[in-house]
């Protein structure tokens, strides 16, 4: 029994780390990511997007199973619908920033660099809320106990941190070289991270709305 549990806990652990590289979630740290001088810091802002993510995952989901229930579709698809536009303004902020930047390129030396954990957390916090209902369903199927939906919830957000630090890291290398060494390619990095965020978003709510039919179920 105690043994089968523990394999419950480690697939939950590889699973959290396969869901911290959706390509949603790789996009948007990636935003982020790109603002950044340190390697170090890159890889925090990882770690704080895993924190933000787990916080909302165990809040939302120990609410539904103690509860016993689970979302509405509707409620479900909307809540991913936030994921979409925030990929739109991830994309927009990232551009407009570099064409701010290379308007005025000394500004970019003299201006103190803000470590967007706070930022990090927050994105993290709303992919959580959107991912909930599917880890609900998942967790609820998988263990018996709340406790044992508490551990797996926990044990599944160790695994997204632990994901997105080392990804996020990989991520970072070529944007913080870049900002070392030749500030013309990583201008040209940030904006093409920034393009991708905004396409993928708008894809992302083309998808939901209309493959899933979330604009059907509203209007």
């Amino acid at each position: 029994m105690v043994v089968s549990f523990i394999s419950v806990l480690f697939l939950g652990f590889i699973l959290g780390i396969k869901h911290s590289i959706e390509p949603d979630h790789i996009i948007a740290v990636a935003t982020i990511a790109g603002k950044t001088k340190k390697l170090s810091r890159s890889s925090l802002a990882g770690v704080f997007w895993g924190i933000g993510h787990t916080f909302t995952l165990f809040i939302v989901g120990m609410f539904f199973i103690i509860m016993k229930g689970q979302l509405p579709e509707v409620w479900t698809l909307s809540l991913e619908m936030f994921v979409g536009f925030m990929l739109i303004y991830l994309g927009i902020t990232s551009m407009v920033g570099t064409k701010k930047n290379s308007r005025n390129p000394e500004h970019t030396h003299q201006v103190k660099e803000k470590t967007p954990y706070l930022k990090s957390m927050i994105i993290g916090s709303i992919h959580g809320i959107a991912g909930s209902a599917a880890l609900v369903l998942l967790t609820m199927s998988t263990v018996k106990t709340i406790w044992e939906g508490a551990l797996y919830i926990l044990i599944f957000g160790c695994g997204t941190i632990i994901g997105m630090l080392c990804f996020t890291t990989l991520i970072g290398i070529p944007f913080t070289i870049s900002k070392q060494k030749n500030l013309t390619l990583n201008t040209l990095l940030i904006r093409t991270a920034g393009v991708i965020s905004f396409f993928f978003g708008l894809y992302y709510i083309y998808n939901l709305g209309f493959k899933e039919g979330l604009f059907q179920m509203l209007f």
